[in-house]
This record gives structure tokens, C-alpha cells and sequence, in this order.
């Protein structure tokens, strides 16, 4: 959401999805962010650093599409995350981003193969029903006192717990998405577990759909992961969904979103509210904020929090902008509050308020 035609905006929803040419291209892309954040409480001590990729990944991709004729097009997708801090790939792989290959067909949709985003980030996030996508960034994704959801392959058990912030991709996944059709846009996928005997097993299932018309769009979402035991992990199967719907009234847009995860085998279970929105205050100057419930269940203690984001952000060209955030969370007592985009082992507050104080800079080409 939040001033969609913001370059920023664009060139992060090209970089998870490869676009039709009217000839065929190769075209090198890529989106830098970069920043000092300030902790007020990781494991009971303040803390000031270059963080980078929090407003948006700093992603480099290469896409392609090759023109077939009769309105089919060849196209693919490459995407690195990088960390502008040290250089270093932020992943276990090349391209551990995206990685895909597939067919667009103008009027059939369009039909990938490879390592992509399912549908709780392609279709609520990028659809713009999630204010984080122009408020807080990373910072403004799921994460809370839920240490005991305990996902799998999780860096705190429950950072961006619902997949919107697309930290979690699909490996050997077949996705389609059709054309809009009357403003209606749908899709599909399926992540194959490559166990020998079992088709099931380790494999991912998603869909999702979203309709926009003119000032109005609504879209909606699940996921369905099955992962296999692993040292320290049982087997289990972890299921997201969510809804929300965007509305733009002259310069200032509006967003809500429900979602909703349960881990199987730890029986964790949260879901949460949110409601967002920006005003374009200049060309140049946009104002956002956001609130957010979440609320796990018995297993995850009845443990709960409120997280409130503001963010301005200034255009210096149409590439680059500097942006401010402020970003504030409440655990109820006895929990350890923690915000999206703290990581670390020991990133927890030590009590149930945690705070961050963010300048920054993003650029994209």
C-alpha cells in the first residue's frame, strides 16, 4: 500500500515477479537500504547500529523475458539479498531469494517453476493490504513474545510468523497466476518435498487472490508447510492465513489485515489485527503510521502485545528517498517483547517494552 507509485514500491514488487516486455530483454535490478537503528532494550541493554535492509531487502536480481509471439513470453528471475554492511549474501544459496523460470501468457497467466514467494507475501503484501510495506519495513513484520510457536528453521520461534514479509520462500515450487480478469487476480502453488514414496511430505501447499476496482481492493490467502523432524524439531505441519483490504481516499490510503498461524506440534497458535495508513503530504513527503494486536493462545502462555509504527519518508529523486521510523512494542507482564528485525540470540527485551529509533536511506536502479 502506502503511495504505491512510489519507485521503491515498484522495483520491490518487480523483484519477486518477472514482468512481460514487448521484446524480448535482460534487465539487471536492484534495491538498497541502508541505516543507523537504535535498540532501546536487547537482552536488558541499549544498543546503536548500521542495520540495512529493513525498509526494504537490499536485493540484486537480473529478470528476463524472451517474446514467443502470439502473446507468450519465455521469462525468468534471479534475485540476491545482500547485506550493504559487510557484502556479504544474506542466505544459504546464490540466489536464495528467487530463483525461477516458467511461461506468461497474456491471456492464460502466467506459469513459474523454481524457488519463489507463495501467496501470504505475493498476494496480502505486495497486494498492498499490509502496512509494513511503507511503514517500518521489516520492523513492522510478525514477531512478538511467541518464542514458543517454535517454526521450524526460525531465527526467535516467531519472527514474521505469518510469511508476509517473505523471509520464507519455496524451493522446488510450480506457481501459477492467472491474468486480471475484471479486477480479479488468483494463483496457486505447490512445493514439492522430494521424499522418495511420498508426494506429501515436506511439501508446501498456497493460494491466494486479490481484487482491486478503482479506489477499493480486497485480498485473502493461506499457506500450508509440512516439515519433516529434524535435530531438536519434531515433524510438524504449520498453517497461515489471513485477509485484508486497502482503500485510497485522495492522498491518503488505508489498509487492514487479519492473520493467523498454528504450529502443529507445539500446538502455538496467534493471530493478529492491524490497521494502517499514509498521507502524501508533498510530492516529495509521506507520512504513515500503524497499530498492530497480536495474541497467542495457551501454549504460547495468553502471551500478547501492541506494537505501534510511524514512519516519514522523503523523495530525493524518483530512486531515492531517506525515511525515519520510530517503532514501539508493549508484551503484557512477565513477557519479553521483541520487534520484527531483531534477530539476535539475546534480541529480546529483558521486560516487556522494546522500542527502535531509525534513520535511513533506500535507493533502487
Amino acid at each position: 500500500m502506502l503511495d504505491r507509485k512510489a519507485s521503491v514500491i515498484v522495483m520491490l514488487a518487480l523483484a519477486h515477479a518477472g514482468a512481460a516486455s514487448a521484446q524480448s530483454s535482460v534487465t539487471l535490478f536492484g534495491v538498497l537500504d541502508s541505516g543507523v537503528s537504535y535498540v532501546s532494550n536487547e537482552g536488558g541493554h541499549g544498543n546503536a547500529k548500521l542495520d540495512d535492509g529493513i525498509f526494504t531487502p537490499s536485493v540484486v536480481g537480473l529478470r528476463g523475458s524472451e517474446d514467443l509471439g502470439g502473446g507468450t513470453h519465455a521469462i525468468f528471475g534471479l534475485v540476491s539479498q545482500i547485506s550493504t554492511g559487510n557484502g556479504s549474501i544474506v542466505g544459504n544459496a546464490l540466489f536464495a531469494r528467487t530463483a525461477f523460470v516458467g511461461l506468461q501468457q497474456e491471456r492464460y497467466g502466467t506459469l513459474t517453476f523454481g524457488n519463489q514467494y507463495e501467496f501470504m507475501a505475493d498476494t496480502l503484501f505486495f497486494s498492498g493490504v499490509d502496512a509494513a510495506l511503507g511503514v517500518g519495513g521489516l520492523y513492522n513484520l510478525r514477531n512478538g513474545p511467541f518464542q514458543k510457536l517454535a517454526l521450524p528453521d526460525n531465527p526467535t520461534g516467531a519472527f514474521d510468523w505469518d510469511r508476509l514479509g517473505g523471509s520464507q520462500r519455496v524451493a522446488n515450487a510450480a506457481k501459477y497466476v492467472s491474468p486480471t480478469l475484471g479486477g480479479l487476480k488468483f494463483g496457486a502453488l505447490y512445493g514439492f518435498g522430494g521424499v522418495p514414496g511420498s508426494i506429501g511430505a515436506n511439501s508446501t501447499v498456497s493460494a491466494g487472490a486479490d481484487y482491486s476496482t478503482g479506489t477499493f481492493g480486497a485480498a485473502a490467502a493461506f499457506t500450508n508447510e509440512k516439515y519433516g523432524a529434524r535435530p531438536g524439531s519434531p515433524a510438524t505441519s504449520v498453517l497461515d492465513w489471513g485477509a485484508g483490504v486497502r482503500y485510497r481516499l485522495d492522498a491518503v490510503d488505508l489498509s487492514a489485515l487479519f492473520t493467523t498461524v498454528r504450529n502443529a506440534a507445539s500446538g502455538g497458535a496467534v493471530w493478529m489485527s492491524e490497521f494502517g495508513g499514509a498521507w502524501k503530504l508533498t510530492a516529495a513527503t509521506t507520512v504513515g503510521a500503524d497499530y498492530m494486536y497480536m495474541k497467542g493462545n495457551a501454549a504460547l502462555d495468553d502471551n500478547h502485545a501492541h506494537q505501534v509504527t510511524a514512519t516519514i519518508r522523503y523523495s530525493l529523486s524518483k530512486r531515492t528517498i531517506v525515511y525515519a521510523s520510530g517503532v514501539w512494542q508493549r508484551a503484557n507482564v512477565g513477557a519479553h517483547a521483541q520487534i520484527g528485525g531483531v534477530m539476535d540470540p539475546d534480541g529480546a527485551s529483558s521486560g516487556a517494552t522494546q522500542a527502535i529509533a531509525r534513520i535511513g536511506v533506500n535507493t533502487v536502479f
